[in-house]
């Protein structure tokens, strides 16, 4: 893994992601659509050791019978905060973590990343 480079912020790492924080409750609607967003994600970049923020959309259809329990969802999203993880990693990682809770192939998990550096980032893992 990079090291952080300039002032060094110390972070956690991928064993901090709570994925047993992850709670569904049973719904019987599999061909609806759902999604849930939030701008209020936070991870940590492993080479700058800096705070990334993104809009997390995370969109599905409720195949496996069940939904996703928004307040588990929360906190397992705050569980990333002080995890040093690449973006592209972290969508992808959301992506594997939800499809094992939710048993649903029709999941997309999408992240658009503030601008760093001049770029904006945006991750998509996934498809429905």
């Amino acid at each position: 893994m990079p090291v952080a480079e300039g002032r060094l912020f110390s972070f956690k790492d991928w064993e901090a992601i709570r994925p047993d924080f992850l709670e569904t409750f049973p719904f019987q609607g599999r061909d609806q659509y759902i999604k849930t967003e939030t701008r209020e994600f936070v991870a940590v970049c492993p080479f700058s050791g800096l705070p990334d923020f993104a809009h997390l959309i995370i969109e599905y259809y409720p195949e496996g019978g069940v939904c996703i329990e928004l307040k588990s969802l929360k906190y397992y999203i705050t569980s990333f905060r002080d995890v040093g993880i690449y973006q592209e990693e972290v969508t992808r990682r959301i992506h594997q973590d939800l499809t094992r809770v939710l048993q649903t192939k029709r999941l997309q998990v999408t992240t658009v990343y503030n601008v760093r550096g001049g770029f904006t980032t945006t991750a998509v893992q996934g498809s429905l």
